[in-house]
């Protein structure tokens, strides 16, 4: 038998939210995936045995972990910007009406050995330890210099250029040193090296921004985190791309991608082929059509108390800059809780990556796993990272990239556009995707 479809998605959270926005533009979509759940390998593992089993740890949970239901624990853990584009797609498509989120409670930020609260207010940044006091002044006047820039107004502009002034000038310009170029680098721009330093200013000043902007929404951090943890969010996509009559197939083994002419015919699944146009998978399922940009360690930590210095937080981000500890990379820790029910009572988990640079990448998050101590269980992951060498306009197979070290979505959503744009030739426009849905299901059924 032949299913005949649009398009046909292998699984992954940026495959599980294509899969959604193409329901809601009327595109036809069948969603297949060889695992028994959504998610690929952004899902949360429960209960906590099949951690166990999936780091082939000799023994079970102690008891002291409490039930091995309660714990929902994310392979990739990645925080949302609260006005990022994630939270945008999720309004968008409504798939808000499945999820419910928490604000994170602080971002922390490595200096010296110790962690510092990112200052997330004028009084804040006025109080905080990070800077001393003339460099709070000109701190403040470069956050007020952003906060007031607008790409469209050349009076905003304070002589700075925004197409061809470095940030490395711009940081001149308000005469800031290092360690505030570090954090404001780092911690608020989020850039994971200091190649940003050399290019035109603009899209460091964005995304300084959206930390700011995304900050003023709840107050604590920019940060939100679904409870019940990541895995959460590709069946929110699944639940709406089936309500649109999308086909979803967990646990089905994709044997072949059937090829005629150099493009995409259809997916081979258990001797039958499910016919399609277009086809958007994860790497794993085309390892001739990607190549290997790198590895990125993640070691997920189990801890029965907070982190120390974070005002016993029960959710927190710490940044660690490359240059603190002579890298070229950042570290990053991502701390939930029992408070996000994805830990039993009283159970915290740190989930500490980065991208690999050594023959041992253990010792190079070294600095962090310190910071965590003491810790009751740590399972250690080691990944290669795939990025497609294929566009996909041939052939019509479309390859997402694997997940990078950076705890929030911006970077997965940058690759959903551009997945986008090469599937349908036009750039991801929310408002005009309001305006098609409209036309295609009417104002009043919305």
């Amino acid at each position: 038998s032949h299913v005949t479809d649009d398009g046909c998605f292998i699984s992954c959270t940026q495959e599980c939210i294509l899969s959604g926005i193409m329901s809601v533009n009327g595109k036809k979509v069948l969603h297949m995936d060889r695992n028994p759940y959504y998610g690929g390998e952004s899902s949360s593992i429960t209960p906590l045995e099949e951690l166990y089993k999936r780091f082939t740890l000799p023994d079970s949970p102690p008891e002291s972990m409490g039930r091995g239901r309660d714990w929902n624990v994310d392979l990739i853990p990645k925080f949302l910007m609260a006005n990022g584009q994630l939270v945008k797609m999720l309004l968008y498509t409504e798939v808000t009406r499945y999820l419910d989120f928490k604000v994170v409670e602080g971002s922390f930020v490595y200096k010296g050995g110790k962690i510092y609260k990112v200052p997330s207010t004028e009084t804040e940044a006025l109080a905080s330890n990070l800077m001393g006091m003339f460099e709070k002044r000109r701190f403040r006047k470069f956050l007020v210099f952003v906060a007031n820039f607008d790409e469209n107004d050349p009076k905003t502009f304070e002589g700075v250029d925004p197409k061809t002034t470095t940030m490395r000038d711009v940081y001149k310009k308000f005469d800031l040193g290092q360690d505030v170029i570090d954090f404001t680098g780092h911690a608020l721009a989020l850039y994971r090296t200091d190649d940003y330093l050399d290019v035109p200013c603009l899209e460091t000043i964005n995304r300084i921004k959206l930390y700011s902007e995304s900050l003023a929404r709840y107050g604590k951090s920019p940060y939100l985190y679904p409870l019940y943890g990541l895995g959460e969010l590709p069946q929110g996509f699944a639940r709406l791309s089936a309500i649109y009559g999308g086909t979803y197939m967990l646990n089905k083994p994709v044997d072949e991608i059937v090829m005629e002419g150099g493009h995409v015919i259809g997916v081979k699944s258990e001797g039958e082929v499910a016919r399609c146009k277009q086809l958007i998978c994860d790497p794993s399922y085309i390892p001739d059509r990607v190549r290997k940009a790198g590895q990125v360690i993640r070691v997920i930590c189990i801890l029965s108390h907070p982190i120390k210095n974070t005002n016993d937080a029960n959710s927190c981000q710490i940044i660690i800059p490359q240059n603190q500890v002579n890298r070229n990379s950042d570290i990053y820790v991502c701390m939930i809780s029992y408070a996000h029910n994805v830990a039993a009572q009283g159970k915290y988990i740190a989930i500490v990556s980065t991208t690999v640079e050594t023959s041992e990448p253990e010792a190079e998050i070294e600095p962090a796993l310190e910071l965590l101590e003491p810790i009751d269980q740590k399972f250690v992951a080691i990944s290669d990272l795939y990025e497609p060498t294929d566009d996909g306009t041939e052939s019509q197979v479309f390859a997402s990239r694997s997940y990078d070290a950076t705890t929030h979505f911006e970077t997965t959503c940058n690759d959903i556009k551009d997945i986008y744009k090469r599937m349908t030739g036009s750039d991801f426009d929310f408002e005009n995707m309001k305006r098609k849905q409209n036309d295609v299901f009417g104002e009043d059924e919305q």
